[in-house]
Parts: C-alpha cells; structure tokens; sequence
C-alpha cells in the first residue's frame, strides 16, 4: 500500500490529472460523481480481463482494452485506434490486485489439464501453447510491470497523458501509482 495513493476525496487526486478525463474516471468510480452524458469518448482505459475488476463509469465515456495483466504490447494498433480515430488524449493504465498473469509457471499444470479437458486439446498442444505464450504474458509484479508499461508507452505516444493505476480487488477502488 505504501506505493499506492488513495483516493477518498477530489483534492486527493495529483494535480497533473485533476480536471482531466483521469481525473473524472476516479471521481466517477471512486467518490461515486453522478454520471454525465457522453457522445465521444475521453480516455482510453487498458486493464485486465479479470473478472473482478468492474469500474462504476458512465456509458460512451472510454474506450477499453481488456488483456491478461493489462499487458497492451500486443494491442498496440487498438490504442493507436483510440487516439487517432477516437481522439483520446488520455490513458488509464489499471493493473489489479492478485493478477493470475503474476507467476504463470505456477500454473502450467492447471494450464495443460483444463485447456485438454476443458477445451478439448491434446495435453501435448495445450502444453506446447503454454510453452510458447506464456513467456509473452507473464508479469513479474503487478504494480512494477504498470509503471513499466505506462513508462513504454509514454515513450511511444509523447503526446498522451498516461496514468499508471491499480485496482484493488479487496475494496474495489482505484488508486495511482506512486511513481520515482
């Protein structure tokens, strides 16, 4: 928690992203702001796919990308999409509490046997999938590999203003990522 900032009122929320479509996506998720009519969307949000994480936002108000351990590497052509096409300026970059993309050796087995029971794979496939994919996905820690990733993608897109955050899956709010 100590690299977490929480956010229990407006003033809480850094300056740099006060007044910004940042800003409203924690007044809107986390101080429970009513909702305002959107046509366009603000901000692009990159998130996991976890099933856990669900955020409290008005509807047209972002455009999501939603991939194990909000790992964007891969979707890059979807976020260029989002800032030409879509017009964003902003990015929130949300990783989770307890990602299961943390430490994926651990659950190769798991891994080979559901995917051949459970999608009807020879353990030799799902385990030759696991080999070759895994490598691309695994997070080492969560909050390391967001600030990672907001550092390399604010390397690729100067101009968008890009807010590595964290969802706590224990009391569904969000926080910033304190940053050195």
């Amino acid at each position: 928690m100590d690299r977490l900032i929480q956010i229990n009122k407006v003033s809480d929320i850094p300056a740099v992203y006060q007044n910004t479509p940042i800003g409203l996506l924690l007044e809107y998720h986390n101080l429970n702001r009513g909702f305002e009519n959107y046509t366009d969307a603000q901000l692009l949000i990159g998130m996991c796919m976890d099933h856990r994480n669900n955020l409290n936002l008005p509807e047209k108000f972002t455009y999501r990308i939603r991939t194990g351990g909000a790992n964007l590497r891969y979707s890059e052509f979807k976020v260029s999409f989002a800032i030409s096409v879509g017009g964003v300026k902003h990015i929130a970059l949300i990783g989770h509490s307890n990602c299961s993309m943390v430490n994926l050796v651990s659950k190769k087995d798991q891994f080979v046997k559901k995917l051949a029971e459970n999608g009807g794979w020879s353990i030799e496939q799902a385990e030759e999938h696991f080999n070759n994919y895994a490598p691309m996905f695994e997070i080492n820690n969560e909050i390391d590999f967001i600030l990672s990733e907001a550092a390399r993608l604010r390397k690729r897109y100067p101009k968008i203003q890009i807010a590595p955050m964290y969802y706590r899956v224990e009391d569904d709010l969000l926080y910033f990522i304190k940053e050195d």
